[in-house]
């Protein structure tokens, strides 16, 4: 099952310590990733201070996209919960003002996606 979710986009939770540590670049003093989950070479953590999306392009995956998210430039956002015959739960994230969701990341169902949600209004709210 492992295989076929990361074949469907599906986000596995990643430890925040090995995130900690391969990211440490990215981060700003004091800040720590909390909760960080991984799609196929994509990766998107929750830090203290923000959401770090990183898009690993390309054939060889040397070329790099590092989007940072404040939390105070989250206007809304929703959860869809996975359903019987539906594999997977769905997180999506609206910046500022914008009609469509910025992020739309999708969860198997071993990730506790209420954990997700109320970890995000608590950041958010």
């Amino acid at each position: 099952m492992g295989l076929f979710n990361k074949l469907l986009g599906n986000a596995s939770e990643v430890s925040s310590e090995k995130l900690n540590e391969k990211y440490k670049r990215l981060l700003v003093n004091g800040e720590q990733v909390e909760l960080g989950f991984k799609l196929l070479r994509d990766v998107f953590m929750f830090t203290n201070r923000r959401l770090i999306l990183i898009d690993i392009q390309g054939i060889t995956g040397s070329k790099v996209e590092y989007k940072s998210m404040p939390y105070k430039n989250i206007s809304r956002f929703s959860l869809e919960t996975a359903g019987t015959f539906d594999l997977d739960a769905e997180l999506k994230i609206w910046i500022s003002s914008e009609d469509t969701p910025t992020v739309s990341k999708k969860f198997n169902k071993s990730i506790d996606v209420y954990e997700v949600q109320k970890y995000l209004a608590d950041k958010v709210m």
